[in-house]
């Protein structure tokens, strides 16, 4: 099945590509996006290579170079040599959400408990609705975000109560 995304490289691309990833400081996603375009030009004296080849050539996945490609084609050099913005894990909860947690790790704990556990501020975070879920393990990174926030803002007012 032939290729949907072509690379063809003009002489000057080529260059530069070479150029970014022999000289300088790049960002090594950078370097490794510059090196597939290099590899799956079809423009060069043998040919392209395979998504395969490449793949264990640089230690990507095949989808990586099929990115890279793909991008390459459709919206030019600068976008596939860069990532996307937004890429990665996105915040579970905004601000508003991390202020009813903070609101309600500082209430009294449940009857039967003497403090608040993350797991119980997860649980009940989902059971008061804020959240459809929520693991316990965001609860406390942003619990260890906001603390350290708080007491430094703490320190130089004696008169504020920590909770």
């Amino acid at each position: 099945m032939p290729k949907k995304y072509v690379v063809r490289l003009t002489e000057i691309e080529r260059q530069y590509l070479e150029r970014l990833t022999t000289t300088g400081k790049h960002a090594a996603y950078q370097i490794n996006h510059a090196r597939i375009l290099l590899k799956a030009d079809c423009n060069q004296p043998n040919g392209s290579w395979r998504d395969g080849d490449i793949k264990d050539a640089f230690g990507v996945s095949i989808r990586t170079v099929e990115r890279v490609r793909q991008r390459f084609v459709e919206e030019g050099m600068e976008a596939a040599l860069k990532v996307r913005p937004g890429a990665g894990r996105k915040h579970k909860l905004t601000g508003e959400l991390e202020a009813h947690l903070i609101a309600l790790r500082c209430s009294e704990a449940p009857s039967g408990r003497g403090r608040w556990t993350v797991r119980l501020l997860a649980d009940q975070m989902v059971e008061l609705g804020y959240v459809e879920e929520l693991s316990h393990e965001c609860v406390r990174q942003v619990l260890k975000k906001r603390t350290a926030t708080l007491e430094a803002r703490m320190l130089g007012d004696s008169t504020r109560t920590k909770c």
